[in-house]
């Protein structure tokens, strides 16, 4: 009998899944070493339509002030996906996808 798998679903709003809190770890470490100078999870939410919004994982700023967003993904579902890139069109901040890999970060532009 093979085991079954089951996803866990959208989890509470503030609530970070394993990786997002890995993530917040390593962000929390640039923060001491000043590599950056803020970061809030769930922090900013962006209107792309009337009733359509998207809500990052972390809001990033550098130590020059420049605002970026990080999305931490396991995978990455088409609506996400889409998501993001609206809201690179629209917004003056840079767009990050980010994985997990064995050697450690995978930051990628939008």
């Amino acid at each position: 009998m093979k085991p079954s798998i089951r996803a866990l679903g959208r989890l509470k709003t503030g609530q970070m899944n394993k990786t997002e809190a890995a993530y917040d770890i390593y962000l929390n470490m640039l923060l001491r070493a000043g590599e950056i100078a803020w970061y809030r999870f769930e922090g900013i939410k962006f209107r792309l339509a009337s009733n359509t919004f998207y809500s990052p994982d972390f809001a990033v700023m550098l130590p020059g002030g420049e605002m970026q967003i990080h999305e931490v993904k396991g995978f990455m579902m088409d609506d996400a996906a889409a998501k993001i890139k609206i809201a690179a069109e629209m917004f003056p901040f840079q767009f990050f996808i980010v994985r997990k890999e064995k050697s450690g970060w995978n930051v990628t532009k939008v």
